[in-house]
């Protein structure tokens, strides 16, 4: 009788392990950016017809407006933009870039476990593979709750630093104070620097809520570190929230780090943007408007 009790724990401790094994999930998110900050410089612009002004709008609200797929299991997820096709020529030069510095594009690979995340990013043609160790958000755990499908959720909040290589919390300079800011300098100091045009935070506070009901260290994008999936961010100006939930799908995904790419660190991406986003500056302020290409470097 004893060695039957034994051997049917054994069985169970087997199946609750194999269970939590192939545990896996998928959640559908909606991101949405403000654009009221980008808009307010084209409109009433003499130069921009309003056919150029809608077309514009348009433009922006695909790279402002997206969808995310997360697959996730106990231990990593992949996060990446739903495929969509869209109408020729709509996605590019400028408004391609500009799409990948908003959040779009890539697999965004998260490993809970190492605490290590990997994305591949496309920028100016060539291809990146950003490694780095997930940011440790120090989230604070407040007493408000409220339902998100159907899943009871609670709120935490935390700090975090601004990518620089994410425009979503830029704020484009007003004419007249960029103007200021050029006679400010000295003639001899004067230097071509494309952040001079952004007012950007050095931190925004981000709320979250996330639900213990399922118990994975997971979110969107970058965010992790709390006792049950997060289905909502809010992120400075943008609010990424969970339209869908499907768990222990007969169909798996494979969930495993994107290998394409030059490898590089955050910090190094970051710089490398910003470099090139200068070297465009300068170059279209020494060539007028007409088009150009910038070799990226190996």
């Amino acid at each position: 009788m004893r060695n039957l009790l034994y051997t049917s724990l054994f069985l169970l401790a087997c199946i609750t392990s194999n269970a939590q094994k192939d545990f896996q999930g998928m959640a559908v998110y909606e991101s949405k950016t403000s654009t009221s900050d980008f808009k307010s410089r084209f409109e009433g612009n003499k130069d921009i017809s309003p056919e150029m002004q809608k077309m514009i709008e348009e433009r922006m609200k695909k790279m402002f407006e997206k969808t995310f797929i997360l697959n996730f299991d106990k231990s990593a997820s992949i996060y990446k933009e739903e495929e969509k096709l869209d109408a020729p020529g709509g996605q590019q030069g400028g408004f391609r870039m500009m799409s990948s510095m908003m959040g779009g594009g890539g697999t965004y690979y998260k490993n809970v476990k190492d605490k290590s995340y990997t994305v591949d990013k496309e920028f100016m043609g060539k291809e990146f593979l950003v490694k780095d160790s997930l940011p440790k958000l120090n989230w604070k755990m407040e007493s408000e709750t409220r339902m998100i499908g159907g899943y009871n959720c609670f709120k935490a909040t935390a700090v975090r630093p601004v990518s620089k290589s994410d425009f979503r919390n830029f704020r484009p300079k007003k004419q007249e104070e960029a103007k200021e800011g050029e006679a400010k300098k000295d003639d001899k100091e004067k230097k071509t620097n494309f952040m001079d045009d952004f007012d950007m935070p050095k931190e925004i506070i981000i709320t979250a809520w996330y639900t213990p009901e399922i118990p994975v260290n997971q979110g969107p994008e970058s965010y992790w570190g709390l006792p049950g999936l997060i289905l909502e961010v809010n992120d400075g100006k943008t609010v990424i929230l969970c339209s869908k939930i499907v768990l222990n799908s007969k169909d798996k995904v494979e969930i495993k780090a994107p290998t394409n790419g030059k490898v590089i660190s955050q910090k190094e991406y970051d710089e490398t943007v910003i470099k090139k986003m200068d070297e465009l500056k300068e170059m279209n302020q020494g060539q007028g408007r007409g088009g150009m290409q910038i070799r990226m470097g190996n």
